[in-house]
């Protein structure tokens, strides 16, 4: 790998970061796709299952994801978004972040958005996942610790827990972010309604909700979708009208919106594992032949389907950002791509824009039932 430090993005042409888009009605600029860190950065390689689980795991290869970062920030992506679960095993992402930090990016701090969650299970007891004020900000501490920075620009609660009163939850963010813990609140995986609480709850103690950070692609648009049937009551809608950015995680389905499943599923990949989609549906022969349609559509748009899939969800005013995992500096830079531009009679136009004859055949593709008997 090239042990070069990665060049700063003040000395890097404008066209790398023209792109950038405004989270909410908030201050903050995020890159249209941003480097995830869930799977790919953990201290053993990422096989299945769950990272709080203990089993032997081979080990992961620190050279690897460290090249990926330095091409993530050398490239134009300036946020890295983590967890406390992050792994396998969990934590260990936070930790290989802090590491590639240190050695490599301290010098870039404020030319970087960092952020992390809690919200799930990271030790044992009462006290070891949930929204209580008492497992966040213990969390909190815990992430900057493994991190080795003395804040985070986003916090967010990393899920809805309605055992614990919304205001508790809501509080402890708030004070992360008075104590200048974090920068900004954010939430992830809250319904529309629940959004619109928080948000509520954050304002009257002085500190805006500026995120929601949801489940989204082509094969999941839940956030599209509202109990009353419309649009305004959805999570995007919702999320819109009060100013709150969005950023989708797994746009690209844990990788089923890819090339690599065209011709089927190997049983112990990742997408055959979907915890989103469910794996009957992933593995259904009926749901592939749904993405090979997709797939064609993209080759009519010269575009992979992995870059469709992530223009699709980044054509959305409200959808600030998409995470991308990566394996490897090549699968990065394919999905880099998708918030460029393509080349359309001749003239370059904006790869997050769809025909409406484009959307009309996605949209039949998308209907199409699958598993209904």
């Amino acid at each position: 790998m090239n042990e070069s430090t990665p060049t700063s993005r003040a000395t890097m042409d404008e066209a790398s970061y023209a792109h950038f888009r405004r989270l909410g009605t908030s201050g903050l600029m995020l890159p249209p796709i941003s480097l995830g860190f869930w799977h790919n950065f953990g201290r053993e390689r990422f096989e299945g299952g769950f990272e709080h689980e203990v089993r032997e795991r081979p080990k992961a290869d620190f050279s690897r994801q460290r090249e990926i970062v330095h091409y993530a920030f050398d490239h134009g992506i300036t946020h890295f978004d983590l967890a406390n679960n992050y792994g396998p095993p969990a934590g260990s992402a936070e930790e290989t972040f802090g590491e590639i930090f240190r050695k490599d990016l301290a010098g870039h701090r404020d030319e970087i958005l960092v952020t992390t969650k809690a919200g799930f299970r990271m030790w044992p007891g009462p006290y070891g996942d949930g929204g209580s004020r008492k497992y966040l900000l213990a969390s909190l501490d815990q992430s900057l610790t493994r991190l080795g920075l003395d804040y985070v620009d986003i916090f967010y609660h990393h899920r809805q827990d309605d055992s614990t009163p919304l205001e508790e939850s809501m509080g402890a963010l708030a004070h992360a972010v008075k104590s200048g813990k974090a920068l900004y609140a954010g939430i992830s995986n809250y319904s529309p309604e629940k959004t619109r609480e928080a948000a509520t709850m954050l304002r009257t103690m002085g500190v805006p909700l500026v995120v929601n950070q949801a489940s989204y692609s082509m094969l999941s648009r839940t956030p599209e979708e509202s109990a009353s049937g419309h649009a305004e009551d959805s999570l995007l809608g919702v999320c819109e009208r009060l100013g709150i950015g969005v950023v989708a995680f797994s746009p690209l389905s844990q990788g089923l919106l890819t090339n690599r499943y065209l011709t089927g599923i190997p049983e112990k990949s990742r997408a055959a594992q979907n915890v989103f989609l469910g794996e009957d549906v992933a593995k259904d022969p009926r749901y592939l032949e749904k993405v090979r349609a997709l797939s064609r559509v993209a080759d009519d748009r010269g575009q992979s389907l992995a870059q469709m899939a992530l223009a699709w969800v980044l054509r959305k005013r409200v959808v600030t950002s998409a995470i991308v995992g990566a394996s490897s500096v090549q699968q990065l830079r394919a999905n880099i791509a998708a918030a460029r531009t393509i080349v359309r009679a001749g003239e370059s136009v904006p790869a997050t824009h769809f025909s409406d004859e484009e959307i009309s055949r996605i949209e039949a593709i998308l209907a199409d039932p699958v598993l209904e008997d």
